[in-house]
């Protein structure tokens, strides 16, 4: 498979050859759902908590009598079934997180790149820096890339400062560093913006 690769400016400068072992196989569904459950499964807190009839403050003592009341027996008013009582079944605080092997975190990520590429949403640059910190830059090369009105996820070999400051207040744009990419982060913008350093780098 072959990409196009552009200048700041929005020139294509040259092709850039994929590797078909890379990137040239299936594309893994399957792995990939897996790969999304597990990093949103990670992200989640899990403190949400509620109380038990037994935790809610009250109800020690028995609201009527057991027999003889025509009434329902009752033995408490912090049951479930009434008003203020405690809540069955409820969350409790726990771990929700879990992990896939890690071979399958690098198979997902490289068939969410795949699958990126082969419909022209990954867009690769020669290069990718500022001299200075500046909105108006970041915005002149989304423009000029033509990729302005799309969610982006613009990815760079290592942290920079000035392209991250650069990017900040775009609110469809994210900018992250190679190390830490992974299937998750790939499949949810619309567009993927990486320089040619970091794409020799994955896998």
């Amino acid at each position: 498979m072959e990409i196009p690769v552009y200048s700041k400016e929005g020139e294509k400068v040259d092709n850039l050859q994929l590797d078909d072992k890379k990137f040239g196989g299936p594309i893994h569904k399957k792995l990939l759902r897996d790969a999304v459950i597990m990093y949103e499964a990670n992200k989640r807190q899990g403190t949400a908590s509620t109380k038990t009839k037994g935790e809610v403050a009250g109800g020690g003592r028995k609201p009527w009598a057991q027999k003889h009341t025509g009434r329902a027996r009752a033995g408490s008013i912090r049951s479930p079934l009434w008003k203020g009582g405690g809540v069955s079944h409820g969350p409790k605080p726990r771990d929700y997180s879990f992990s896939i092997p890690k071979k399958a975190k690098k198979v997902a990520l490289l068939s969410a790149l795949a699958a990126k590429a082969r419909d022209n949403e990954l867009i690769v640059v020669e290069d990718l820096n500022f001299d200075i910190p500046k909105t108006k830059q970041m915005v002149g090369l989304l423009k000029a890339l033509r990729i302005d009105g799309s969610s982006c996820l613009i990815v760079l070999p290592k942290a920079n400062e000035t392209v991250w400051k650069s990017a900040r207040n775009i609110s469809s744009v994210k900018v992250m560093v190679g190390a830490a990419l992974n299937a998750y982060e790939v499949l949810r913008p619309e567009k993927i913006l990486l320089t040619k350093e970091v794409l020799s780098n994955i896998g």
